[in-house]
């Protein structure tokens, strides 16, 4: 069978950018994707436009809509709208993943979807190391492996990963199509759901609306259903009505070990899921970019090459997921006064924008927010 320079398992941003960039260094590479592509993916679906100077194409085929103003409610009282200082994306997940796999396809991947990886095997034979991935349509061979099959994917086990620092959160979603009111409004809710937010994310043929709770390890679906369903009532939408999905979401919980013999762990199998906003998208890209730079240097000969990998996302990442985390434990202990503290000062909306673009960290401006949240209490007390 052929030898690959490497097997990237999961089709998602993660997967699809890091078969893109080592393709484009000359990489033979295999990616594998156990569903059929296109593929339906829960997800709210907002991206950072400054992914696009990772990459050397033009998204707009799969950008849905821009939005340029957030409006927030609690309780669905009276709303507080700001002007964003920056458009975000909005997209939807089956077209915005496969389209970054098709440009990887055209760097020479090769993709093989409805193909489900069935275990892995590492072999070392006169001095020549790879791994041996099984599965739903046969057997292949990689010198190394990215393994982005998201949280729930088998492959973090079977590398010897054991038990990830997660916190496992959850949310689910409707997607109502329709014709869409103020379609460059993005739109949360913070008063209907504890511990987390009710969302509406503007497409152009419709919306995302979803409620997700972040900050306890594990939530069933039911508890979130009826916050989304009121919320979808303020929009015309029956959302009892519409088909629900639900997902668990692997929230950062602490640094740790990336690497292991010839393999990585990138996206959401990395646990790099924002603790705060809960967004997943734009680290996953990252970490996909990093992995196949760290596997491209460690072809090139570079042994230290993957363990560097997981001290650039520890460093990158780690270090804002941290400062989020800190941030995301004082919104959600007194969230009504933190919405009236935070939320009611443009500035808070202008500073969380550029940290989603990834213009700005956390660390430029959580000291900050701390001390006003601090003082909210101290003023309530």
């Amino acid at each position: 069978m052929p030898l690959y320079d490497c097997i990237v398992v999961g089709a998602g941003p993660a997967g699809a950018s890091a078969a893109y960039h080592l393709s484009k260094k000359g990489h033979t590479v295999l990616l594998l994707e156990k569903a059929a592509l296109p593929r339906y993916k829960p997800c709210g679906g907002g991206v950072s436009p400054q992914v696009a100077k990772w990459f050397d194409f033009d998204f707009e085929p799969v950008i849905s809509q821009k939005v340029t103003r957030a409006r927030y409610t609690w309780n669905l009282g009276e709303a507080i709208e700001v002007d964003l200082q920056a458009p975000i994306w909005m997209v939807r997940r089956n077209e915005f993943d496969h389209y970054l796999v098709q440009q990887a396809q055209k760097q020479g991947a090769r993709l093989l979807d409805q193909t489900k990886a069935m275990g892995v095997k590492f072999v070392s034979e006169s001095g020549k190391a790879r791994w041996q991935v099984a599965t739903s349509g046969g057997a292949f061979e990689g010198s190394y492996l990215i393994a982005a099959d998201g949280g729930r994917g088998p492959m973090a086990k079977w590398l010897g990963f054991g038990d990830r620092k997660a916190s496992i959160a959850g949310a689910i979603e409707i997607e109502p199509k329709g014709t869409v009111e103020n379609s460059h409004v993005v739109h949360f809710e913070f008063g209907l759901l504890k511990n987390g937010y009710v969302w509406n994310f503007p497409k152009r043929d419709g919306y995302s609306i979803g409620s997700g709770v972040f900050r306890t390890d594990r939530r069933k679906g039911k508890d979130l259903v009826a916050p989304m369903a009121e919320y979808a009532s303020a929009f015309g939408v029956d959302g009892d009505a519409e088909p629900k999905f639900g997902h668990p979401v692997y929230i950062w919980n602490g640094n740790q070990r990336l690497h292991t013999q010839h393999a990585v762990l990138a996206g959401e199998a990395a646990c790099v899921v924002d603790p705060l906003t809960a967004e997943g998208i734009r680290p996953s890209i990252f970490t996909g970019i990093k992995a196949a730079e760290a596997v491209s240097d460690a072809i090139a000969g570079n042994r230290s090459a993957l363990a560097e990998y997981t001290d650039i996302i520890a460093e990158e990442i780690g270090h804002e997921m941290k400062l989020a985390t800190r941030l995301a434990k004082a919104f959600y202990a007194a969230p009504h006064l933190s919405y009236r503290t935070i939320m009611q000062q443009p500035s808070a909306t202008w500073a969380m924008a550029r940290i989603f673009a990834g213009e700005v960290k956390y660390a430029d401006m959580v000291q900050k927010a701390l001390r006003r949240l601090s003082g909210g209490l101290l003023a309530k007390s």
